[in-house]
């Protein structure tokens, strides 16, 4: 008998230890679903907030209208290591002391729009060729900058004695937070390596709204997993609501790009396209386009 496809979201808090894949290797194998992925890849030191998206809400992957996300991040001071995080190997050790003060005005240097180069154990890939496997290999390659923006930074937490620090940040899509704090650990001259990361937001999903694997399975066993998907929709309520009638959801569906005239010449953006109270999907309307398209979940 043919299993039903699942459709819809399902908001994990992913384990320490795990990478992002072997979580949606560990659904599929309690849900016999295959078609199953992920929103914005964690690091398998880093917990929290990993959107796993079934059957056909998979498309959204890559396309979540949120793309800032909120971290808890611990830092240990006096230290630098070759993947910026306390797993990797030492490079170099200090012990200068760092007072809360030194810290706060070091920070005001890395809020807003800057520049940062991936690091070398990244998913990057230049040249064809992922920096994680270069790195593996000793190698280390040159690595174009990329604009982003840390829209909040704030200290939350800060042990002299130690120089360890618990803060929280909030950055664009493609931010790397254990080089974020390398580089400012850089900036006073102490080095700086993640000790701890935990996302606690993500594409507009909150932790709190997450539930672990040790839940995913129980609720598996009890068929009650679908009761915990979220609709595609979900992803989409802080866009624009455009609606469309039966003959405009029709050529939508099928593939043909509508007049912006014929739906009230919205401005460029994204939009959240729907017919009544069913959502169609995501539509996209590009500066100086004369029609507007329709991707379905």
């Amino acid at each position: 008998m043919q299993q039903t496809e699942l459709s819809g979201i399902l908001l994990m808090d992913k384990p320490q230890g795990f990478t992002s894949f072997d979580v949606i290797a560990k659904l599929r194998g309690m849900s016999r679903q295959r078609r199953i992925g992920h929103a914005g890849t964690l690091d398998p030191m880093a917990t929290g907030v990993l959107p796993c998206l079934f059957g056909s809400a998979a498309r959204l992957c890559g396309c979540m209208p949120c793309e800032d996300k909120t971290y808890r991040a611990g830092v240990r001071f006096g230290i630098a290591t070759d993947t910026q995080d306390l797993t990797g190997a030492v490079l170099f050790q200090n012990s200068a002391p760092l007072t809360r003060s030194e810290l706060e005005a070091a920070l005001d240097g890395f809020r807003g729009e800057i520049e940062q180069i991936p690091p070398m154990y990244s998913a990057v890939s230049v040249g064809g060729k992922r920096l994680y496997d270069l790195a593996r290999q000793g190698k280390e390659v040159k690595r174009p900058s990329r604009t982003i923006i840390i829209h909040d930074l704030t200290l939350l937490e800060y042990n002299e004695e130690y120089r360890h620090a618990l803060l929280e940040v909030t950055c664009s899509k493609g931010s790397y937070v254990r080089t974020l704090f390398h580089d400012i650990g850089a900036a006073l001259g102490t080095g700086a390596a993640l000790s701890s990361l935990r996302r606690t937001a993500s594409s507009g999903f909150a932790v709190s709204q997450c539930i672990t694997l040790d839940e995913a399975q129980r609720l598996t066993d009890e068929g009650r997993l679908l009761e915990y998907l979220l609709p595609a929709s979900e992803a989409f309520s802080g866009l624009p609501r455009l609606c469309v009638g039966e003959w405009q959801a029709h050529m939508l569906e099928n593939g043909v790009a509508l007049s912006l005239s014929k739906l009230g010449s919205p401005k460029p953006g994204r939009y959240a396209v729907w017919l009544k109270d069913r959502f169609l999907g995501l539509g996209t309307v590009e500066p100086d386009a004369q029609g507007m398209k329709l991707k379905r979940f």
